[in-house]
């Protein structure tokens, strides 16, 4: 990581702390100044969050958590995706809110939520096939409430799986939840792969570089990208940043192949497991709130 007497890297021989280092707040503001916000647009096209932005966002969240945790005690033997499906889309609508996957994208994806099985390692499109034992699937959730969006998704184990397929789900949690302990301003999102990728391999699984994390909250997907393999990105975490963590961790190699009919789904390579857990995280003035307050089964 680089250090503030260290030369900045944008090749202006001055030190870091004098030249790019970015100014946080200091602890009487609980946000950046709006010098800082209209910089971190004009370099990265990040958009810092106000107070009114995050109270809404952090709104859609818990929503969005509440109904993952509906969808997926539903997910049982002999359910169908498409029943997930149709059960998530009617708790989006009881609750004023918008399913954001569905008609997203192009071409536009065909449901409200995402369901990933086994060797599938996102953007899953729930079908009419019925869960089966030693089914491992990521169910994906992000509502649209008052305009504003909240993000995440979690795995769910069906009956007795396999060593490969519980390895996956266990790496991913672990990955995602190692990630978010180093999560404080000041911090580069490159540390965040860094991180990722050292349990990941640890555990001989690897890291899907085809996908990323990305900014939400006012929009679906916005800057920056957090990629979950090693990175260079230079770019510090400041207070009032939002964005998503969801390392894709697969049990053989990382590769992702897109399916050529829906042009959506993403299946591993070699058709080996992969397994993903995602949170919505603010950065606070003293370090980060998840915004997404699932928990996970024991």
């Amino acid at each position: 990581m680089i250090g503030r007497n260290d030369e900045c890297w944008c090749g202006s021989q001055k030190k870091w702390k004098k030249c790019h280092f970015p100014q946080l707040p200091s602890s009487e503001k609980k946000l950046p100044s709006l010098d800082l916000k209209k910089e971190y647009f004009r370099k990265y096209q990040i958009l810092i969050k106000d107070e009114e932005q995050i109270n809404k966002i952090r709104a859609s969240c818990q929503l969005a958590s509440k109904i993952l945790d509906a969808v997926c005690k539903k997910a049982q033997k002999g359910v169908t995706t498409l029943e997930l499906n149709d059960y998530a889309h009617k708790l989006h609508l009881e609750a004023g809110a918008i399913p954001a996957p569905l008609h997203y994208g192009s071409p536009p994806f065909p449901k409200s939520i995402c369901t990933s099985l086994n060797e599938v390692i996102c953007h899953g499109i729930p079908n009419d096939i019925p869960l089966m034992d030693g089914d491992i699937v990521n169910i994906d959730v992000t509502c649209i409430l008052d305009g504003y969006y909240g993000d995440n998704s979690r795995m769910v184990t069906i009956g007795e799986i396999s060593k490969e397929r519980q390895l996956v789900v266990d790496v991913s949690y672990e990955c995602l939840m190692r990630s978010i302990e180093i999560l404080r301003p000041g911090v580069p999102v490159s540390k965040i792969g860094d991180v990722i990728e050292d349990y990941a391999s640890s555990k001989g699984c690897s890291v899907v570089h085809q996908f990323v994390g990305h900014g939400v909250g006012v929009d679906f997907h916005e800057s920056p990208q957090i990629p979950h393999c090693r990175n260079k990105s230079s770019i510090l975490l400041v207070p009032g940043m939002t964005f998503t963590i969801e390392p894709m961790i697969n049990a053989g190699v990382r590769d992702a192949v897109i399916d050529p009919v829906t042009k959506w789904i993403a299946r591993t390579k070699d058709g080996r497991a992969s397994g993903q857990w995602e949170h919505t995280i603010l950065i606070t003035e003293t370090g980060h709130e998840i915004l997404t307050p699932w928990t996970r089964n024991p």
